[in-house]
């Protein structure tokens, strides 16, 4: 069952490699929580590629809902897109059983890696590690960082495998400064000692606030998990004296009312789990947050807007 949209590569090519191989392809026309449960149990679907947003919606659904249907069938359910919560994976992993597969790559082809439920559970938080492209982590200068340090994610390949169509210059950014066949899709992160790969966030969705660097997807982490929050985006706005400071947007659940005792309430909860200096300092609520159908949040598009209404 393919719940995303066929313009996207990851569902395009789930779908195609599916008929390749003399399998039943079943499509959403788009993605909701509870008929996405309902299509498995009517269809007997064995196989099913989300996003973690899409895992995030069913398991805010009442576990009541989620008993009604019958899930017998599935034999495997595979994540990509963006970082997964690790209480989010954990909970699915529970709920579900080990069959739930993760992998990391991109539509240009420079790299992938590949991690199952059990070797997750050794080293959660990990995608994996390498099928195509050995990785590299590496700082804005080009030079190589060692076990656990995040950086730009340059994957190796015999030749350059890509190039982006009329965007020399783009095309130029995601080449090593040294190393013309190690590219990148400007995610960041960092390998374990083991050769693990982990995600940190986008390289330019990071904050930078009175010199440190803080990374928006651990604080999402941390803020989804909240019962009353439905979605979240987190990014840095522009501040004289620290440089840039955390601004959060909240789409809450269903009959939850906004306002400033609930902002309150989510940065008392965040820093329970997060340094204080990785709390938001501003928290504000949208009826409903501007993610694509591919489930990706078009956040430059939220921080254009909050850019636009600064002094």
């Amino acid at each position: 069952m393919c719940p995303a949209p066929l313009y996207h590569s990851a569902g395009l090519f789930w779908s195609a490699g599916t008929h390749e191989l003399g399998g039943t392809v079943v499509i959403m026309e788009r993605f909701d929580p509870e008929r996405f449960l309902a299509v498995i149990e009517r269809e007997r679907v064995t196989h099913t590629q989300v996003v973690p947003t899409m895992l995030v919606r069913i398991l805010k659904l009442d576990r009541e809902v989620r008993d009604r249907y019958d899930l017998s069938s599935l034999e495997c359910l595979v994540h990509a897109a963006a970082p997964c919560p690790e209480e989010v994976k954990r909970e699915v992993i529970g709920w579900l059983g080990p069959i739930v597969d993760e992998y990391y790559a991109g539509t240009e082809g420079s790299g992938l890696t590949f991690i199952g439920s059990r070797d997750w559970l050794a080293h959660p938080g990990s995608v994996g590690r390498p099928v195509t492209g050995i990785p590299h982590i590496c700082d804005e200068l080009g030079n190589q960082l060692p076990a656990r340090t995040p950086g730009l994610i340059y994957f190796e390949q015999p030749v350059a495998p890509f190039e982006y169509h009329g965007d020399a210059e783009k095309t130029r950014a995601s080449r090593h400064p040294e190393h013309p066949n190690w590219t990148t899709l400007g995610d960041v992160g960092y390998l374990d000692k083991d050769g693990y790969l982990y995600l940190t966030d986008r390289q330019n969705f990071m904050i930078i606030s009175g010199g440190v660097n803080i990374y928006p997807a651990e604080i999402e982490n941390v803020l989804i998990m909240h019962d009353k929050v439905l979605d979240v985006a987190v990014f840095g706005l522009p501040e004289p004296e620290m440089g840039q400071f955390i601004q959060a947007v909240v789409q809450v659940m269903p009959g939850v009312e906004p306002g400033a005792e609930l902002a309150e309430e989510l940065r008392t909860y965040a820093r329970g789990q997060l340094a204080g200096y990785k709390v938001p300092r501003r928290i504000d609520f949208r009826d409903e947050l501007p993610r694509l159908a591919t489930g990706k949040m078009a956040k430059r598009v939220l921080r254009d807007e909050f850019l636009a209404a600064m002094p």
